[in-house]
């Protein structure tokens, strides 16, 4: 682990997701604090952004206002639980460009393998934030980040819910300068590649599916 590597503590987002962890809690409420934790995370990850003064005028006075300098940031959904996570940032970010690279897990080998990539235009110019809830083994994450990479960007941040240390670690290996962001790191991977203690497949939780 480095320095990279960013667990948000705060009570809110601790307490969110306990709920989320409950195998008890129904998708409704699953995916509503999903949006909640994201937009809470949002802050983390956007703490950095640059800005510029530009001049305005209040009810009161003119004044030199702090707004965001360049072109808006990237969002990038690994399909298909990163959704559960996308709208949360956009709540936060609604100008934001969106992004969505679609990989499956190979349950045999636990490789990713890739079947859609849409990215915005111009990555090199934007702020990318790639979201997924977990961060588990990390092939997936790396991989997506290597085709953002690819398409021109450079200035890139990893949001999640969760992450192993196995994943963490795959990720800082093949990307060292990314910044990980996420709301817990838990204890290992099991056997099947899931994070324990978790909270379940993340996908199927949001969407209610089996």
């Amino acid at each position: 682990m480095n320095d990279t590597l960013q667990i948000v503590i705060h009570p809110l987002v601790q307490h969110k997701l306990s709920l989320m962890r409950d195998k008890t809690t129904p998708t409704a409420l699953f995916r509503q604090l999903a949006g909640e934790i994201a937009m809470l995370l949002a802050h983390d990850v956007t703490r950095d952004l640059p800005l510029i003064d530009r001049p305005i005028e209040t009810p009161l006075c003119p004044m030199q206002a702090p707004v965001l300098a360049g072109r808006n940031p990237a969002l990038v959904s690994i399909l298909r639980a990163g959704n559960g996570f996308l709208d949360g940032m956009l709540t936060v970010m609604p100008m934001a460009r969106v992004g969505f690279i679609g990989l499956y897990r190979d349950e045999a080998t636990l490789q990713p393998v890739q079947y859609y990539c849409k990215l915005p235009a111009d990555l090199g110019a934007r702020r990318v934030v790639l979201v997924d809830p977990m961060l588990a083994t990390g092939n997936s994450a790396a991989a997506a980040v290597d085709l953002i990479k690819q398409a021109g960007g450079r200035d890139i941040v990893m949001a999640c819910l969760l992450a192993a240390p196995e994943g963490v670690a795959r990720l800082q290996a093949a990307h060292p300068a990314l910044r990980i962001v996420t709301a817990a790191l838990d204890d290992r991977l099991d056997a099947r590649g899931y994070i324990v203690p978790g909270l379940g497949d993340a996908g199927d939780r949001l969407f209610g599916t089996a």
